[in-house]
Parts: C-alpha cells; structure tokens; sequence
C-alpha cells in the first residue's frame, strides 16, 4: 500500500483490508475514506477549504488495475465520501464521470446522505483570506460581481492558495492493483473548477500488467502532461520506476504557464515496487505492507523540473 503522505491517517484501515484478503479496490477507497473523514486536512474531503464563494467542491475517482473501469465525480457539494460516490458510478452506470448537480443526484439515489462540509475553521481561513490577502471587504458581494474571474490569479498564487489530494495505490494478494484520489481542489479556486484528481490518466491510472501512478498538486499541469498515465506508458516501455517517474516529471517542463508550481506522484510497478516524484524538494509519501505493523514514511525523489518556456 502506498499513499501520499496525508494518506497517513488511513493507511493502516487500508491495510487491514487487504489483510482480510479484501481486493485492491476495497483497500484505497477505505483508505481515502479515512482522509476524508478528517477535518484537520483541508484539501480533502470534510473540513476542505472552499471555492471562492465560500463552497466546497469535491473531486475523486478510482480505478480498477485488472479491468481498467473507473468511476469519478466532480465538483459534489453536500457529500463527504466522493471516493464512495464514484465507486458507485464505476459498478453501476454505464459512464464514467458525473458532476456537479447529476452527482448529487446519484449520490442521493444510492443512498449517500447529504452534509455540511464546511467547517467553521474552514469557513474562518476562507473569510481572512478574502479579506487580507485578495482584498475582498465584503465576500458576500463575489457572487454578484461581473468580474470575479479576476480573484482567480491571486487565488492560484501558491503561496496563498492550498493545493492537495490524497493518493492511495494497491497491490492485493490476487496481484490486483487499484488506485484512488479524493480532494476539496485548490482552495479559492473559481466555481466548477475540475483539477486531475477525477481525470483518468492526468490525476492517476491502473494497469495490472505495468503498475500505477496518481498525482497531487496543480492538477491544471498533470492534466496537461497525462502525467500518471505517461510514468504507467513508460513502465510499459521497459524503463525501470525511477526512469518512468523521472521522465514524467520531466515533461512537465515543457508546459508554458504562468502558473507552474509543484506536483507530485506516487508510484508502484506489477510487482509491488514503490517510489514517489516530487519537484519540491523534502517532500515525502507513505507505504505499508502486510507483515509491517505500522507504515514507515519516505523522502520522494526530487526531479528539479522547472517551467520549460516563459511567456
């Protein structure tokens, strides 16, 4: 089991699935669910900071290694457990991506049960940021503005936004992988703002036959760049792990954006071989197997990709 290093909170409830012999997909979503659940990590799930009308909108999807289904969900309000939501959309529709007001609807016929997702610590750090950092006097005014699209630079400035997701991916004892991400998105985006997390090979990607990879971070560059999928292509390619996720972090630098700030990735090959791919240095992730009693964590491989092109 590997995970980002938020995934910490659920790592060992996702280990305990795969020890009672439970598949790959059963492990990451109960692991996701964990983070979820946490009000103290604010880019997933219950307690994650809001959009810039003061709304949580949340992002997850899974994907089954040995099928290649998947199920995802965008922009849910009023849920806690997206994983769960998108699950439900891979095992019982015919589509793989719902968002917005068509998810909630699932979501309700399934039988999720609405919530309020915005804490009132969530709710402070959205007012205080508005108010010191945007120059927003009154946020109650921001829906009716005819230009709110203008906070959107100074909310995708990295130093003041907050941009996370948990990863989760699994090997189970049949050889299966899966992969699962959940996340609130970056914090202050604009209204219906999808990052890569619930975007199939962008925010992450399963193959049985080559291993797995999913993404955190900006996910505006890994939608470009494919980049779980293009580290999982490589592994097809023959090149060893540290060469897939090496190389897809390199593409990175080939994007042209103003906005270019760091992304991570998890890793794991067919065999159960794990690493992780940061371009910000010190940046760590999570694993656990079966016989270990508690998870151990590890610095990712720093890959100093900077932006390619100025603009």
């Amino acid at each position: 089991m590997v995970a980002s290093a938020n995934g910490r909170v659920g790592i060992m409830r996702a280990v305990e699935v795969l020890r009672r012999g439970g598949s790959a997909l059963d492990a990451v979503e109960a692991g996701v669910r964990e983070v979820e659940a946490n009000p103290d990590d604010h880019t997933v799930g219950y307690g994650g900071l809001p959009n810039l009308l003061g709304v949580v909108e949340l992002d997850a999807a899974v994907m089954d290694g040995r099928t290649l289904a998947t199920g995802a969900v965008g922009a849910v309000k009023g849920f806690a457990h997206p994983v769960s939501i998108a699950r439900r959309v891979m095992e019982e529709l015919p589509h793989v991506f719902l968002v917005g007001e068509g998810a909630e609807r699932f979501a309700r016929e399934v039988g999720f049960a609405p919530t309020e997702l915005l804490t009132e610590e969530a709710r402070q750090v959205w007012l205080r940021m508005l108010r010191e950092e945007g120059q927003v006097e009154d946020p109650s005014r921001l829906p009716y503005l005819e230009k709110m699209r203008q906070y959107v630079g100074w909310a995708m400035d990295p130093e003041k936004a907050s941009p996370g997701t948990v990863n989760f991916l699994a090997l189970d004892r049949a050889g299966n992988l899966a992969a699962a991400t959940s996340t609130s998105g970056w914090a202050w985006k604009y209204p219906g703002r999808l990052g890569d997390s619930p975007v199939v090979g962008a925010g992450l990607y399963a193959d049985n036959r080559y291993g797995a990879a999913a993404c955190t971070g900006r996910g505006e560059m890994t939608i470009r760049a494919c980049t779980a999928y293009s580290l999982v292509r490589y592994l097809r390619e023959g090149l060893t792990l540290e060469e897939a996720g090496r190389r897809a972090m390199e593409e990175l630098g080939h994007l042209v954006d103003r906005y270019f700030s760091t992304v991570s990735v998890v890793a794991m090959d067919r065999w159960g071989n794990h690493m992780a791919f940061s371009n910000r240095s010190g940046a760590t992730y999570v694993f656990m197997t079966e016989d270990m009693e508690t998870y151990q964590e590890r610095e990712r491989v720093y890959v100093p990709v900077t932006r390619g092109r100025s603009l």
